[in-house]
């Protein structure tokens, strides 16, 4: 399935769920809780992020904004799990290098319906930029898996803590409940800028 496909059948599932910020409904997501991770400060920029603002630079062209965090209500936890859900289904794994024939990292959309980790949460963080959730709670995200290979997620900031979009799963996980070793995710204020995860350290979700 190409590019088009996968947004046309994202959008159709997004309908039937019914989805709208506007006319969203508190209650319902109160047993939901995540922590926060606590960052370490600017780090290094993934080879592959830059590579895709070379070639998608209205992408990453972004004002400076301030933090935020997105309100968990129901309609949106229904959103996240479509986006994740179905992305996960309709996109075809393959390899970077099976994929691209190199071994460096190549960031991109789905557009021949097939990718990696990167290509899985880069979908679902403009999938849920264009359903109109802010920027700044849409963290792309450096890991070590289980195996501890390299692995790219979504993190979505939100106002029960901090949980994980994954290709690998299609349940949504805080990210502490992953298992995973984190490294290094995009700054909430400036795309471009990424900082370093404090390893065993967080913080809890008052809201």
């Amino acid at each position: 399935m190409g590019f088009n496909g996968i947004f046309r059948v994202l959008w159709i599932a997004l309908g039937i769920v019914g989805f709208s910020l506007a006319y969203a409904q508190s209650g319902g997501t109160k047993e939901l809780r995540a922590s926060d991770a606590v960052l370490t400060g600017p780090t290094s920029v993934p080879y592959g992020w830059v590579d895709f603002c070379g070639r998608e630079p209205q992408e990453c062209s972004q004002p400076v904004l301030p933090a935020t965090e997105i309100t968990l209500t129901p309609a949106v936890w229904r959103l996240l799990n479509t986006v994740n859900h179905q992305a996960n289904r309709t996109i075809q794994p393959i390899s970077n290098f099976d994929h691209w024939g190199t071994l460096l990292d190549h960031w991109d959309y789905p557009k021949d319906g097939k990718g990696d980790c990167k290509i899985y949460a880069l979908w679902k963080r403009k999938l849920l930029m264009d359903a109109g959730l802010p920027r700044q709670a849409l963290l792309m995200t450096i890991v070590r898996d289980l195996d501890g290979e390299g692995h790219t997620i979504l993190t979505v900031k939100t106002s029960r803590g901090e949980f994980v979009l994954d290709n690998l799963r299609n349940d949504i996980r805080s990210w502490d409940e992953t298992g995973y070793h984190f490294l290094k995710r995009q700054s909430q204020e400036n795309p471009n800028i990424w900082v370093g995860i404090a390893q065993n350290a967080r913080v809890s979700s008052l809201n």
